[in-house]
């Protein structure tokens, strides 16, 4: 189980959420379902998924009425069969179905991205670390860097702030890659610094420049093995870029120490959860 994310991270989320679907009041419910109504629900797996989002969920029925109480059965991170209940939820019958479609988006998504990474991971099968980008839908990239936790995965950098990648635009505008690094260490920083090299030639001028990580980017399979072989271990590799299921198990017998995969938060299908009423 992923250390659990701080409530400050998702409480306003889970606020403009429920601003956004229920607005003034849920018309249908509020027409249909007697105050005094009570209720419970169970929400369902209804295909193998890894779990992730339980807080968020329970964050919205908190939101919505204290009186209802949300039962975690699964925890983040746990693999669940179809048919395996995920959580239960009981109390005003009215408060469980405004706060339906809102609980169930935030655990079909943070689940579908889980999923997804669980895939890759297990595809690595230890041989190779799985990390995730900065391809994050806006405002929500620490909750679907949580969501890729869930799955096993790993977080690249978190954004800009944290971590030292030169990228091709940056090679352009310095002049150079030894100049970019040389700009870059001129600052102090501590951290290590990443080059992305698109060719051997970047590679060869990334391992004079002294970089601490090469991402080798959208490199064929031969490029890659020749790549790993002319840095031999000097510099920590990080494959990018076209990293799919069906391309991983070779990838990862290729000697690398991480993938990034761009497709496990900006693609993943939402996992298949349902919220039952009985």
């Amino acid at each position: 189980m992923p250390e659990p994310l701080d409530p400050q991270i998702y409480r306003d989320l889970v606020r403009q959420a429920l601003a956004e679907d229920v607005g003034s009041g849920d018309i249908t419910t509020r027409a249909i379902v007697g105050t005094a109504q009570t209720a419970s629900g169970v929400f369902l797996a209804r295909r193998a998924c890894v779990v992730s989002g339980l807080e968020l969920a329970r964050e919205v029925f908190r939101q919505i009425d204290p009186l209802v109480v949300f039962l975690g059965v699964a925890h983040d991170g746990d693999v669940c069969a179809a048919g395996d209940a995920i959580a239960r939820v009981n109390g005003p019958a009215a408060s469980l179905v405004i706060g339906e479609r809102t609980a169930l988006n935030f655990l079909q998504w943070l689940s579908g991205v889980a999923t997804e990474t669980h895939r890759f991971v297990d595809a690595a099968a230890g041989r190779v670390n799985v990390l995730d980008t900065r391809k994050t839908i806006p405002t929500l990239r620490a909750v679907l860097k949580y969501a890729v936790r869930c799955g096993g995965g790993i977080n690249h950098r978190m954004g800009l702030f944290d971590g030292v990648l030169i990228k091709d635009n940056h090679v352009r505008l310095a002049g150079g890659v030894g100049e970019a690094v040389k700009r870059v260490r001129a600052t102090g920083t501590q951290l290590r610094i990443e080059i992305e090299a698109q060719s051997l030639a970047d590679v060869d001028a990334a391992l004079v420049a002294g970089a601490d990580v090469i991402m080798l980017d959208n490199l064929n399979d031969h490029d890659l093995r020749d790549a790993i072989a002319r840095i031999k271990h000097r510099a920590h590799v990080e494959i990018s870029g076209g990293v799919t299921l069906d391309r991983l198990h070779k990838i990862a017998a290729l000697g690398a120490d991480d993938v990034s995969v761009g497709a496990i938060t900006h693609s993943a299908p939402a996992a298949d959860i349902s919220l039952e009423i009985e």
